[in-house]
């Protein structure tokens, strides 16, 4: 990272403010996204944006970034009118953005995607090797050991999250927008991040951060301020707000993210998972998965919990029938079935279905409808013959829409007219749609704000009701105490402790090896 600050000498005035968007309106035909927002970005500061799916943040942060121009209103920086007409021109203003959603070409090298459409030149061609000695530099500032010439579609998700990452810091920038930076990252890179968070402040870098992990983002909130529903419901400093204040300018008063379903008795074991082996992607004798055995029944809600690389991922796509990595023992019985040799697709058919933990690359079809992704997973039960019934899958998807509460423009809107927490819910639908007698969630909550993760969990709640076998993982441990009726906890590939719903925090952070703050 270059460590020369982009900031004039004379720009550093104490909390000044470097970006002021007045009036803000951007309207899609005849849904008004931002309805006049005004907006500040304090020099040498951070200003973190909390608001719902669909609330207009990404939104004004495209209108910020240069992406989008604004229907109507002003923006100055430094106190002077600007018109951004793209992305490049915002970043020659010194205006970056990292993305909600990962921009990487998989099948480049690390090193190309951070240099993409900006090579180092030189009278002869490209020059490698000093985009490979800034790369390992950039890689060294946020501790990630990635070798620069590694493919992209080679990483996990969490160090693909840190490419896109190191790829808005290889620009210096005055203003560095970062649209959920930390959704895929564990707990040890998310603390890298804030320490280069703190670097840059320090050097006069404003950072606007959005953040649906709520507690996390005010670890490094200097300025708050929600938008809810395309307009600024509050402001505040830092020292005048706390998690309660967020959520309540949010969502409103009376807000829970839901309890475990009560009333009545588990069913059979519906999921048996005995002894099951996964191989390590290192290629010696270690396992990701080792040796572990997990019991569910019918109608219960189970939580695995686990800190990056814990193996949790591994476990429900070995389950799955999804083998990035070799199964090397175990097996696994739905119902008494063994399920050894059968396809995703077979497995889906017999009713076990994975959500899986990235819904842009494995979840949804981008260029389709709503009503598309929702009915894929369940197709055959419309196909006769060789044709299909459209009635048959109109009837599926109007069902599944009401089902799993999507808003939507209609089934035929396009799949990326939805916010991340309604593209979660067609995900979830879709599985829903096949009548599974067990449903795995590999981290459902990703990139999803409060209020559509009270909904997902409100969702799955309902359908343990009616017998459903649920197995959710995730890494937040707050929400293994919402919904979950018992708590695995999973450490090096294997369960270490288990809990009811009474255990605490610290307990279950302990038994994930994570360190636990006094």
């Amino acid at each position: 990272m270059n460590t020369t600050s982009p900031i004039p000498a004379q720009a550093h005035a104490k909390d000044s403010v470097l970006l002021s968007a007045r009036d803000i309106v951007k309207s899609y035909g005849g849904v008004h996204a931002l309805k006049g927002v005004n907006f500040e970005i304090h020099r040498g500061k951070v200003t973190t944006l909390f608001g719902e799916n669909g609330a207009g943040k990404s939104t004004l942060m495209k209108i910020l970034s240069g992406v989008e121009k604004p229907t109507s209103g002003e923006i100055e920086l430094d106190g002077e009118p600007v018109a951004f007409t793209s992305s490049s021109d915002a970043r020659d203003h010194g205006i970056s953005i990292i993305h909600q959603e990962l921009s990487l070409a998989p099948n480049l090298s690390v090193r190309d995607n951070i240099f993409m459409g900006r090579e180092i030149r030189t009278p002869t061609g490209v020059n490698f090797a000093e985009e490979a000695r800034q790369t390992r530099a950039l890689m060294a500032d946020l501790e990630e050991e990635i070798d620069p010439l590694t493919l992209v579609r080679d990483l996990r998700l969490g160090q693909q999250q840190v490419v896109e990452i190191a790829r808005a810091l290889s620009v210096d920038s005055r203003i560095l927008i970062m649209d959920e930076p930390t959704s895929a990252l564990s707990a040890s890179e998310v603390e890298v991040l804030f320490k280069v968070i703190r670097d840059l402040t320090s050097r006069g870098v404003s950072i606007v951060y959005i953040s649906h992990h709520l507690e996390e983002a005010l670890q490094v909130t200097d300025h708050a301020v929600v938008l809810r529903d395309g307009r600024i419901t509050a402001t505040a400093e830092r020292k005048d707000i706390d998690l309660g204040w967020i959520v309540r300018n949010m969502v409103g008063e009376n807000f829970d993210l839901g309890a475990p379903p009560t009333g009545y008795a588990f069913g059979e074991i519906a999921l048996d998972i005995d002894d099951l082996s996964v191989a390590d992607e290192s290629g010696t004798d270690a396992c990701v998965v080792d040796h572990l055995s997990l019991k569910v029944r019918a109608g219960e809600i189970v939580c695995i919990y686990g800190l990056m690389g814990a193996g949790r991922t591994e476990l429900l796509e070995a389950a799955a029938g999804r083998r990035r990595l070799p199964v090397t023992g175990g097996r696994v019985l739905l119902e008494g079935d063994d399920l050894a040799g059968l396809s995703i697709a077979a497995r889906i058919a017999k009713g076990l279905v994975l959500v899986p933990e990235d819904r842009q690359r494995d979840g949804l079809v981008p260029t389709m409808s709503v009503g598309a992704n929702l009915s894929l997973a369940s197709i055959r039960t419309f196909v006769k013959g060789m044709l299909m019934s459209p009635p048959t899958e109109r009837t599926l998807v109007d069902q599944s829409i009401r089902n799993v509460h999507v808003k939507t423009a209609g089934a035929n809107a396009s799949i990326r007219s939805l916010s991340g927490g309604n593209q979660q819910k067609v995900v979830i639908g879709k599985m829903l749609a096949t009548n599974p007698k067990v449903i795995l969630l590999d981290e459902p909550s990703r990139g999803i704000d409060i209020g559509a993760k009270a909904e997902v969990f409100r969702l799955l709640a309902e359908n343990a009701r009616k017998g459903l076998a649920v197995v959710y993982s995730t890494s937040e441990v707050g929400e293994c105490l919402s919904v979950a009726h018992r708590i695995v906890v999973m450490h090096r590939g294997r369960i270490s402790a288990e809990f009811g719903p009474d255990a605490s925090k610290d307990d279950i952070m302990a038994a994930s090896g994570e360190a636990v703050v006094a």
